[in-house]
């Protein structure tokens, strides 16, 4: 399984409660280790989608996959 795969997989584990909120997050990239995310939905406009994504997401995917060193939102 390569790094997009694996990115993808633990996405698939936080995506529910991003939905709950009214939101989701699309994988746009993995490219030397930094992961470029969307977020969609409400958390497109939500003021605390880069808490969001730092917090949860990045945190989640340094723990879980292996080489990821950052995360970014893409617009």
């Amino acid at each position: 399984m390569d790094m997009f795969d694996q990115v993808q997989e633990v996405l698939d584990k936080l995506r529910p409660y991003l939905q709950r909120d009214g939101g989701d997050v699309q994988l746009v990239d993995v490219e030397d280790g930094v992961v470029k995310l969307r977020l969609m939905g409400a958390c497109g406009s939500c003021p605390s989608s880069t808490i969001t994504l730092k917090a949860g997401i990045e945190r989640a995917l340094l723990e879980e996959v292996p080489g990821i060193k950052e995360v970014q939102q893409v617009f």
